[in-house]
């Protein structure tokens, strides 16, 4: 791990790419929701949630990236050494370094940093759930307190900001999981929790099957619900003099809500089918947000 560790500061030390532009060229390659609320925001909070952005994105690559699990948690090791070299002055990686200068002034803390590896962690050690507690914990882990530390990014002044941060990071979690229970399922994983399977007669095979039933219908409109539940619950939480600063995360949730919307609309065949936005369509949900600084319907 430490001729690993190595070669990775050389290459940086000798790359003419920035820790910044490492981080850009990372969110920017994954085509995700979150890039487009990035690009609206002041230079430095732009910067210091990129790379919070494209330091999730390494420790879930190393999760994802197929190869051998013992593999993957020597990654992860790796990653809880550079949090702790990082808050010590001594970071070496590029996204370490590119988070270095706002740990303070965006109120980074190293806590949360180590539960996000945590969470991600949880994808090698389990690929089940079988109750919506052990879910939720891992929802708290990889997105709920990613959305606190966004929030303080942003500039959350009210506590009460924190709380609708966490609701918000569950609500796109749930909805992550909803787009892509065929996906996982190809992966051998079940994000659902068993008890709800359960409860409409669904079974693990089923799912790793691909076959859909109006049963499945139902159990994931019912995953639908209980997502859209935590948005009203996000929204309840966050007072109107601070949506201006939020609007980053409203521009998200604005984009996710009306993923959720069309993967409804589709009937829901997330077995066969992965739903998603055009980068256009993306684009115009977050500048709609950015001038409105509103709450989506949901």
């Amino acid at each position: 791990m430490a001729r690993r560790a190595g070669a990775r500061k050389a290459l940086v030390e000798h790359s003419e790419v920035t820790p910044d532009e490492y981080c850009q060229d990372k969110a920017a390659r994954s085509g995700s929701s979150f890039y487009y609320s990035f690009l609206f925001l002041p230079p430095q909070r732009r910067r210091a949630i990129t790379a919070l952005y494209a330091f999730c994105r390494e420790v879930d690559d190393t999760v994802d990236e197929p190869g051998d699990p013992q593999v993957a948690r020597a990654r992860l090791d790796w990653w809880r050494g550079e949090v702790e070299r990082l808050y010590v002055g001594d970071p070496q990686h590029p996204v370490s370094r590119a988070l270095a200068p706002h740990l303070h002034s965006c109120a980074i803390d190293h806590a949360r940093l180590v539960a996000i590896i945590d969470g991600m962690q949880m994808d090698l050690e389990q690929d089940r759930y079988p109750d919506f507690a052990g879910l939720r914990l891992y929802c708290h882990r990889v997105a709920g307190v990613v959305g606190v530390l966004a929030a303080g990014i942003f500039g959350a002044r009210d506590s009460a900001t924190r709380e609708y941060a966490e609701q918000l990071g569950l609500a796109f979690q749930l909805t992550n999981i909803i787009r892509d229970v065929g996906e996982d399922a190809r992966r051998g994983r079940i994000y659902l929790p068993i008890e709800d399977l359960r409860r409409f007669g669904v079974t693990e095979h089923e799912i790793l099957a691909a076959r859909p039933s109006p049963r499945m219908v139902e159990l994931m409109r019912f995953q639908a619900a209980r997502a859209r539940a935590h948005y009203r619950q996000a929204f309840a939480r966050l007072a109107a003099q601070e949506r201006r600063a939020q609007r980053p995360g409203l521009m998200m949730a604005a984009i996710y809500a009306r993923l959720l919307d069309e993967i409804e609309r589709d009937g829901f065949r997330v077995l066969t089918h992965r739903t998603s936005l055009t980068p256009l369509r993306k684009l115009w949900l977050a500048w709609q947000t950015w001038v409105t600084a509103r709450p989506p319907r949901v």
